[in-house]
């Protein structure tokens, strides 16, 4: 094997706040940014030096909004940076002025390390050495090139098994331990890379989520290797996954006895299979095995904004949600209510495809059921939690009232369109508290108040569009009925479907925003 790092994953829960601090602070390199190869609607990107070289890379999954992770045992628990050992007070300097969570300077084996917290609370640390080799050096704004960030120094693994680590690393990947300490054990690469063991025995275990570290990857020169690699392991009695083609490199993942998950990836074909030297990072891309969801994909993605560029500045509100904003607007804003087990990303390939030029905000139900986001409480299919309706009504009121004053939501350009269980909290709102949406969608949506109080919806205009074979579509026209006794101006439709989403929805909408928007013209 090559030997040495070739990247370390992580998984962030803000993608803004990741790229300011990577890209941004530290002034490393985006040079690539995709969907994920096992989920393509979790986005994925890669810093580096000029050209992505192997041993720069650190990448993040973006779990946006996504449970906070536990740093235990059986887990990687800091990543390690290589600087200039005279760039220590230029980073400490740095870090106070922007204000950056700080410890250090101190010494580790013989270097200056000074530890930084990143915007998830993973410990960053930046070491003053000249053990690795300069790749294709990059500087970031502010940072002058001697001070800039070399390429991965190292990480720090948790484990209550550290002979079987350290013996695992030598047999495997080449490592060889050089120093120790009564806690730590440092293994050492050929090309100057280190990982250090720490002891973690009667420590807490770890839990994947946002603010951890998911595995570290190993290099490899080329397929060969890989595969060599994964036969050794066989050998040995160890379990690992077959190759999988990541595009930028192949490689296969392994569990070392302390329960670290380790990657073996080849140096090759590299970042610039795709993109120009002077693009790199600049493209969203879909993993080839997606392409056919491509454009659903791109638009379910989050996004995000370079330090110094315009962004979209997000404000606490009552409920998750996601701005998608596409490269023309018209002015208008859809807001989206997903169904059972969906979340703030699941209408807006549908939405975006019905109104191509609107922005998007797509929120995600506070209430859960068995695991799956809803946005109230059930007793059985057809028997709803009165109470929970009636505060998650109001909670969503909130909503439109903060996002007014937040965002500049103009309610006469903003379409409410619910799917579901969506749609029913969405006509449930409108009945208790009339006169904030003015234009709504409702698909597949049913009577779920009980008791509906006498409301005034003459200014609201309503698409609501039935299922013709939809099983849970028996309380369709109890809610419609009401709608239209308050004043609604009703527009109903039946597509052929059951209780899924279809093309004839997106028709159907489509149409009647043409028609709504002549209508207010």
């Amino acid at each position: 094997m090559t030997g040495g790092i070739h990247h370390i994953t992580l998984i962030t829960r803000k993608v803004q706040a990741n790229v300011d601090f990577y890209v941004g602070f530290l002034g490393l390199r985006l040079v690539k940014q995709t969907g994920g190869f096992e989920d393509a609607t979790q986005l994925h990107l890669l810093y580096g030096d000029a050209t992505g070289t192997p041993g720069s890379l650190v990448t993040f999954l973006v779990w946006e909004d996504g449970s906070p992770g536990r740093v235990g045992y059986g887990q990687p628990s800091e990543i390690a940076l290589a600087i200039a050992p005279e760039s220590i007070g230029f980073w400490l300097t740095r870090a106070l002025k922007y204000n950056v969570p700080t410890s250090g300077p101190v010494q580790e084996f013989g270097e200056p390390v000074l530890r930084l917290n990143d915007p998830d609370g993973v410990i960053v640390k930046l070491v003053g050495t000249n053990a690795v080799a300069v790749g294709d050096s990059w500087a970031g704004a502010g940072i002058p090139e001697p001070d800039a960030i070399r390429r991965v120094r190292g990480a720090t693994i948790l484990t209550e098994r550290r002979q079987a680590t350290r013996v695992f690393l030598e047999d495997h990947f080449g490592y060889k331990a050089k120093d120790q300490t009564e806690s730590i054990t440092r293994m050492v690469a050929d090309s100057g890379d280190c990982v250090d063991i720490r002891d973690a025995s009667g420590f807490w275990s770890s839990a994947p989520g946002t603010g951890t570290i998911d595995h570290i990857a190993f290099r490899a020169a080329n397929i060969s290797e890989v595969t060599a690699a994964f036969d050794r392991l066989l050998e040995s009695g160890v379990d690992a996954t077959a190759i999988h083609d990541r595009k930028y490199f192949h490689s296969i993942y392994v569990r070392e006895p302390g329960g670290s998950l380790f990657e073996i990836a080849t140096d090759g074909p590299g970042m610039l299979i795709d993109e120009a030297e002077d693009e790199l990072g600049s493209t969203l891309f879909i993993p080839p095995h997606f392409a056919e969801e491509a454009e659903n994909l791109k638009v379910m993605l989050p996004q995000f904004s370079m330090p110094n560029d315009w962004r979209f500045i997000y404000r606490e509100l009552p409920f998750v949600h996601r701005v998608f904003t596409p490269d023309q607007t018209d002015g208008r804003t859809l807001v989206l209510l997903h169904g059972t087990g969906g979340n703030e990303a699941s209408l807006m390939p549908l939405a975006a495809t019905a109104a191509p030029r609107a922005t998007l905000m797509g929120l995600r139900g506070r209430s859960t059921e068995e695991g799956h986001a809803r946005w109230f409480r059930r007793f059985a299919p057809l028997s709803f939690d009165q109470k929970d309706i009636r505060f998650e009504a109001e909670a969503f009121a909130a909503f439109i009232e903060g996002a007014i004053e937040a965002y500049g939501l103009d309610l006469q350009k903003t379409v409410f369109l619910g799917y579901s269980n969506g749609a029913n909290l969405l006509a449930a709102m409108m009945q208790l508290h009339p006169g904030l949406v003015r234009s709504a969608v409702l698909l597949r949506a049913a009577k779920v108040l009980e008791e509906a109080p006498q409301s005034d919806l003459s200014d609201a205009r309503v698409l609501f569009v039935t299922g013709d074979h939809d099983l849970f579509g028996a309380n369709a026209p109890a809610l419609e009925a009401e709608l239209r006794q308050a004043g609604a101006k009703m527009t109903s439709l039946s597509v052929p479907a059951g209780h899924e989403t279809v093309s004839d929805d997106i028709e159907a909408i489509r149409g009647w925003l043409a028609e709504t928007e002549m209508g207010q013209t």
